[in-house]
């Protein structure tokens, strides 16, 4: 009797060895099962919970950090991705790739040879096609997407429009947004040149109201012409 619940036992314990097993097996297989480890500095945010250093993001993940903070998540062979303050990022990677769509802000993506990489933006996407280590940064500013590669080669798409990025190199896509009078820290506001105006045309009228109320001015005294020698 307590041979075959011994037996049983055993059996059940391989067959739960088994499922495990299998279950990990399929785990690691499916791309968007995919982690990686998390590092902030300040206010962050995945998929709208605040974030801690040390947690686990999983493929798909929304990161949004707030002024002041950064985030970086370490995807071991992958590479790693960080993120600048005022960015929003949904991240997504497989066993060989990135993927991402860069709302606002700025990243930094760095990988090894071997990883491709596809980063969307609203004026276009940068892509790397895995066959060198490369390091590039992405910023949304002024309407605006630049890429600036530190090593490797990047290549932005615009429409139908490919611009290879060698390391130390930049490129520039989008509609730059006008200039506000906000922008320029050099000239007048509205307000200020208002104001020199009303005070200048103050000035001018006291002035000739002056002249005109008293056309023969006479300061007294005699006037001396001094002529130059000889």
């Amino acid at each position: 009797m307590i041979n075959k619940t011994w037996s049983r036992k055993f059996v059940a314990m391989v067959v739960a060895a088994a499922v495990l097993s299998v279950y990990s097996m399929l785990a690691l297989a499916s791309p968007g099962a995919r982690s990686g480890e998390l590092s902030v500095s300040g206010d962050v945010t995945v998929n709208g919970q605040k974030a801690l250093s040390g947690g686990t993001i999983f493929s798909d993940s929304v990161i949004v950090t707030a002024k002041d903070s950064r985030a970086t998540v370490s995807l071991g062979k992958l590479g790693r991705i960080e993120l600048m303050p005022n960015t929003s990022a949904r991240l997504s990677f497989t066993d060989s790739s990135i993927s991402g769509l860069l709302d606002s802000g700025r990243a930094r993506v760095s990988t090894p040879a071997g990883v491709t990489v596809a980063l969307t933006t609203k004026d276009g996407a940068v892509t790397v096609d895995g066959a060198q280590a490369t390091a590039f940064t992405a910023s949304l500013a002024n309407g605006n997407t630049t890429v600036s590669t530190e090593a490797g080669l990047a290549e932005l798409r615009a429409g139908t429009t490919v611009t290879k990025i060698a390391a130390g190199e930049s490129g520039v896509a989008g509609t730059p947004q006008a200039k506000t009078d906000d922008d320029d820290d050099h000239g007048l506001s509205s307000g200020a040149l208002a104001a020199l105006l009303i005070a200048t045309g103050g000035a001018v009228a006291a002035i000739i109201w002056a002249i005109h109320d008293d056309d023969n001015l006479n300061f007294g005294g005699t006037v001396v012409v001094v002529s130059p020698t000889k």
